[in-house]
């Protein structure tokens, strides 16, 4: 995996976090954000984006990851911020909160500009494919998520969530047309936003 970015700081004999989320596309359940600082040094034969990776080699991945990290942080942005802030603003912050409680300077992150003061902070276009810390965090945070969703699946077992993880799948799209959306459904998403604004006219 590249460490072009973590070797830069690291051959300063500083520490650097990678930061990434999982679940900004699904249209129920939380956005996992995670962050990871790695010793430095640190190589992996097999952590790369978290999506790429098959489930057996993603597990084994988190498994070394958490023996093998620093710090490992985790933030949750629950339906309800997403909704009131909008996706894109909701996971910045939820970032920025991580980066500053992580308490180093250098900051990699997955295609998200941060505001946060005083930290020497790189955005990434697919970040997770560019940098070991953005991609041990991609790892964390869906493998995270995904139990989340699997749990959430016991509670409303009519809806799938097991499966499809709460992406719009057409499983996932019939079972809303039948039973209604959920309160852990993301009402600023469509096409949540009109089931919910028809219930309400009627």
């Amino acid at each position: 995996m590249n460490q072009q970015y973590e070797l830069e700081v690291w051959q300063q004999d500083e520490l650097v976090v990678g930061i990434d989320e999982a679940g900004r596309g699904p249209l129920a359940g939380p956005v996992v954000v995670c962050g990871v600082i790695l010793p430095k040094h640190y190589s992996h034969p097999v952590i790369f984006d978290s999506k790429k990776l098959s489930l057996k080699k993603r597990n084994a991945c988190f498994q070394d990851i958490l023996n093998d990290a620093i710090w490992i942080g985790i933030e949750i942005v629950d339906e309800q911020t997403i909704d009131q802030f909008n996706i894109y603003r909701a996971t910045q912050m939820a970032m920025e909160r991580l980066a500053e409680r992580c308490q180093v300077k250098y900051v990699l992150t997955d295609a998200m500009p941060l505001l946060s003061r005083g930290l020497s902070v790189t955005s990434l276009i697919k970040g997770d494919q560019l940098s070991i810390s953005i991609a041990a965090a991609s790892i964390v945070a869906k493998v995270l998520r995904d139990a989340k969703m699997t749990a959430l699946d016991k509670v409303y077992p009519a809806y799938g969530f097991a499966k499809h993880k709460g992406y719009g799948t057409k499983e996932h799209m019939l079972a809303i047309e039948q039973h209604g959306p959920l309160p852990i459904h993301r009402k600023s998403f469509e096409p949540i936003r009109s089931l919910c604004a028809f219930k309400l006219d009627i």
